[in-house]
């Protein structure tokens, strides 16, 4: 669990006081299906931000999980952002040309001592809860690791603090609340957690802004980023969006896919989601224009410092 704290200190942004700090923030679908409206919400947010602070915007295809994923959806999803007015920089990273990087990253920690085969059965970790109880922390010759075993990181007993720009300033005992968690699954499918934190380094990316549902893993996420020396960047965590009975939008749920026909109406709908007060002189602008007027009125602050919002969305 995340704990909230009430008073907070946040870094400031980039370009704020004068500062000329680099900014490069990132959007990172998993290509499951096309654009829904959860997921342009997290386009719109991470590029608002980026843009107003005239920092660099990348996209990031996590296609680590092919029995989850659907064939053409990563080429759906960039269609469909050019169509609703994004303008994307760089090219486009796949992490699934990217295993190399994240084996020598777990050999890395191999190394200090910090990773150990878990032959743990589904039934004993459902049985477990939410924390991992560290027992097959012995088993820590990976090199012997069969298929059949996952790979964890050894947690240690230790409060990690950070302030969010958003939702305020969080702390978590990753040991103690999660426990040792995994980073390469029993189906040598290299786990999230480690693959977005040498992702975001290798992107240089210095800020991440992403959904509330994400947050619990914030605390990992600079776990694994000090054991590996890399730097951490801000992190922001915005509302979900979820269905009238509060359930998140996603292909599970059978969530529409973005209408782009219907572009600029999707795009005031994810403004006014994000806290922005839209001029109903805008309705019927096509999406540059109504992206440059968003870019111009944007501000983090205004963002509502909810974990969902709860709608009939588009």
């Amino acid at each position: 669990m995340i704990f909230n704290e009430s008073s907070l200190e946040l870094p400031n942004p980039p370009g704020s006081n004068g500062s000329n700090h680099l900014y490069i923030g990132r959007f990172a679908p998993s290509p499951t299906g096309p654009l829904h409206f959860g997921s342009l919400v997290a386009a719109l947010a991470s590029y608002l931000d980026a843009k107003s602070k005239t920092g660099t915007w990348l996209i990031r295809i996590e296609d680590l999980d092919p029995p989850r994923e659907s064939v053409g959806a990563a080429e759906i999803i960039l269609e469909q952002l050019q169509t609703l007015g994004f303008v994307w920089d760089g090219e486009v990273l796949y992490q699934s040309s990217r295993l190399e990087a994240y084996e020598t990253s777990l050999q890395q920690l191999n190394a200090q001592g910090l990773c150990f085969c878990c032959n743990c059965t589904r039934p004993r970790i459902q049985a477990l809860g939410t924390v991992y109880d560290g027992h097959c922390r012995a088993n820590k010759n990976i090199l012997e690791r069969s298929e059949q075993h996952a790979i964890r990181i050894q947690t240690a007993n230790q409060t990690i603090r950070f302030g969010d720009l958003i939702q305020g300033k969080h702390h978590q005992n990753i040991e103690l609340d999660v426990g040792d968690f995994v980073i390469k699954r029993k189906d040598n499918l290299f786990a999230y957690q480690l693959a977005v934190v040498v992702d975001d380094a290798f992107q240089n990316v210095t800020d991440v802004v992403r959904g509330f549902d994400l947050i619990d893993s914030t605390a990992r996420q600079i776990y694994l980023q000090q054991q590996l020396f890399l730097p951490t960047p801000r992190y922001a965590h915005f509302p979900v969006a979820t269905n009238t009975a509060g359930e998140k939008l996603s292909k599970q749920q059978h969530a529409s896919g973005i209408n782009v026909s219907r572009s600029s109406e999707c795009l005031l709908q994810a403004m006014k989601f994000l806290g922005l007060n839209v001029d109903p002189v805008l309705t019927g602008e096509p999406p540059k224009v109504l992206m440059n007027w968003a870019i111009s009125q944007w501000d983090i602050q205004n963002v509502p410092k909810l974990a969902t919002i709860s709608g009939n969305w588009i």
